[in-house]
């Protein structure tokens, strides 16, 4: 097996395909790029998509996604995994099964259950695989609210009972939890809730007032390529959190949708001193 090239960190991401260019392992990509970290991909599904919805969705057989992450793992020397739109749960037991194998030294999993368009992306069956295989081999799990709701079977209303979730869902085995906040009102802040052993954080960024596609892809994406880069799991998610801003924050409109596609290159090329999102430490809370 190759060791690959030290100097430029690989990252494989294991999703679907979005023929729209904006979200999944098209986002996934222009992300990893955007860091520095040469991506790598395995397709897990494929979407008939563009910015005004999901129209249709072709799984390829388990084996052959398995065939695609060995090839990768065989070759690359692979420093993180995104996991994002697994369809069945054929396809989780297959992931997890390589993933086993494999060991890779860290996974980010976006648990994509639901498009922005409503579309809903994951079989009932594969729910529970995903609790069960996925969540304790995550690095960091990066549930959004209604998410995190699907995972739990409760209700998320407030911030109250997004800080309960959040505790809720490192319980279930994964290293550590990012919940996103966007779909919270807290006012005219986002509110991303992280937890690890060592106790839990908030990035607060200002609301954008504007409809992003592929922003959970990149923000999981963004993840693992700082993990790739050698940060922690809670600079990890202080950085990506802000490269999703600044991508956000350029975002356009490339069809005639309403949905505005990230501007990766953008938010590549903005100075990098540029303000850290607001870390505040949980009453109680440790530190590193």
């Amino acid at each position: 097996m190759s060791t690959g090239d030290a100097r430029q960190p690989c990252a494989l991401t294991i999703a679907g395909s979005d023929s729209g260019g904006g979200a999944g392992i098209q986002a996934d990509l222009k992300t990893f790029a955007a860091h520095g970290v040469h991506g790598l991909s395995a397709i897990a599904a494929l979407t008939a998509q563009n910015t005004r919805g999901v129209t249709a969705v072709h799984v390829p057989p388990p084996a052959f996604l398995r065939a695609q992450i060995d090839a990768c793992f065989d070759d690359f020397a692979i420093g993180a995994v995104k996991l994002g739109m697994l369809a069945t749960a054929d396809v989780i037991h297959a992931v997890a099964d390589a993933l086993g194998r494999w060991r890779p030294p860290h996974v980010v999993l976006d648990p994509v259950m639901v498009a922005t368009s409503g579309a809903k992306l994951l079989e009932d069956d594969a729910l529970d695989a995903l609790r069960e295989r996925l969540l304790p081999l995550a690095t960091v799990a990066t549930p959004n609210i209604p998410e995190a709701e699907l995972l739990l079977g409760r209700r998320i209303a407030d911030g109250a009972a997004a800080d309960a979730a959040l505790r809720a869902l490192l319980a279930r085995g994964p290293a550590s939890v990012l919940l996103k906040g966007a779909h919270l009102d807290e006012g005219g802040s986002v509110v991303d809730r992280y937890a690890d052993a060592a106790g839990e954080l908030r990035f607060v960024h200002p609301r954008i007032q504007i409809e992003g596609h592929g922003t959970g892809c990149t923000l999981a994406s963004a993840i693992a390529a700082n993990l790739c880069l050698g940060r922690a799991p809670r600079e990890a998610c202080a950085q990506g959190t802000e490269y999703v801003a600044r991508a956000l924050r350029g975002g356009y409109r490339p069809g005639i949708g309403e949905v505005a596609v990230l501007d990766h290159r953008g938010a590549a090329t903005l100075d990098s001193a540029m303000r850290m999102p607001t870390t505040t430490p949980r009453p109680g809370a440790g530190s590193k």
